[in-house]
């Protein structure tokens, strides 16, 4: 059986499947000089450049996002209480 690559280009998206390597990690997400977009250290894709001050920006959207969701969620529970109306007559 021939040996498969571990790393690569398919379809024009990068994938690595070498045994990732801390330093290889680290340089991975923190590339200054490099766009928004970086190759994922392992995996199949991309992923966020930390070096670069837009995906800090998209990150923050992100969080922003989430917290959104989450209050609304909690609001959303606490406003399905069920409420006992007494009505004299």
């Amino acid at each position: 059986m021939p040996d498969r690559p571990t790393s690569g280009e398919l379809f024009g998206i990068p994938y690595n499947f070498d045994r990732p390597k801390l330093s290889r990690v680290l340089s991975s997400y923190w590339q200054p000089g490099e766009g928004m977009l970086v190759e994922k250290p392992f995996g199949i894709g991309y992923t966020l450049n930390l070096a670069n001050a837009r995906s800090w920006i998209v990150l923050a959207v992100a969080a922003a996002l989430l917290w959104q969701e989450s209050e609304s969620e909690s609001r959303e529970q606490h406003d399905d209480e069920s409420v006992e109306v007494v009505v004299d007559d």
